[in-house]
């Protein structure tokens, strides 16, 4: 599919910004190196493909980032999170190592086979999933260094129907989930959130999906820096699975900057 893509960008806001919007799941994007130990033929990929990728995602934090009174970071992966998640633990902590889908998939969104037996996942974890994650750590050290804290937003999608691979599929799917951890999400900016979102539809906390992406360097030890995860129900923005946004991508773009001036004014307060 693709030979040099990059693996991920960080893109500049500005030098008195906390922020960092993280995009990790946007891109469909696949070396073919990759491609090559992956068993679907390339119509069931592209399907995965729809069914996976948090499509338009980037686009929506794109659009926050221009449209915020102050520009916050964005940090994008450029790779399909089927070449590794970065989100993911690499190791047993992980809990969707239940279903295959740790930080290297061997197993799709409907528990089929994505990768052969036996598959060695470590030249993965070594070549896209490290760097990623030292990149993102650094990112998180600029944003201290510069501005005292850094708070993470992380931008995802979830289908409005459950699939296969979800383990907490039973739970409310509003318009809006806000995922949240006990340490990292202060109840301001979890208040910040409800306020910015209240256009969309509603929200709801961690439900269908829970928790949000601290580097492990920081997680459960620097309260400096916060997190809050915003997974977005793709029929309010887009064609499910895997089709074009529609007129929702700008309105939920202009919660998001809601939120960013939100966290930028409430340090000036």
């Amino acid at each position: 599919m693709h030979h040099s893509a990059a693996s991920f960008q960080l893109l500049p806001g500005s030098g008195t910004s906390p922020v960092i919007l993280h995009v990790p799941h946007s891109s469909r994007v696949i070396p073919d190196c990759v491609r090559s130990g992956i068993v679907l033929d390339d119509r069931g990929l592209e399907r995965e493909l729809d069914h996976i990728t948090d499509s338009h995602t980037a686009d929506i934090a794109a659009g926050a980032a221009a449209a915020a009174a102050v520009t916050p970071w964005r940090f994008v992966n450029g790779l399909s999170r089927l070449v590794i998640d970065p989100e993911r633990f690499p190791d047993e902590r992980e809990e969707m190592q239940a279903v295959g889908m740790g930080a290297v998939y061997t197993h799709t969104t409907h528990r089929e086979r994505l990768r052969p037996g036996g598959f060695d996942a470590r030249p993965l974890i070594d070549r896209y999933f490290h760097p990623y994650a030292d990149a993102m750590t650094g990112a998180v050290e600029d944003r201290l260094e510069a501005a005292g804290r850094a708070v993470i937003i992380d931008v995802h999608s979830y289908p409005s129907e459950p699939l296969p691979y979800e383990l907490h599929a039973d739970g409310m799917r509003p318009p809006i989930c806000l995922g949240t951890d006990p340490f990292h999400t202060p109840p301001g900016l979890l208040a910040l959130a409800r306020e910015a979102f209240t256009g969309c539809g509603g929200t709801a906390l961690d439900s269908p999906f829970a928790g949000t992406y601290v580097p492990l360097r920081y997680y459960g030890k620097d309260d400096r820096v916060s997190a809050l995860m915003v997974e977005i129900r793709r029929d309010a923005y887009m064609s499910e699975p895997g089709g074009p946004a529609g007129a929702g991508l700008d309105v939920l773009s202009a919660a998001l900057a809601a939120l960013v001036d939100g966290v930028h004014a409430e340090r000036r307060r």
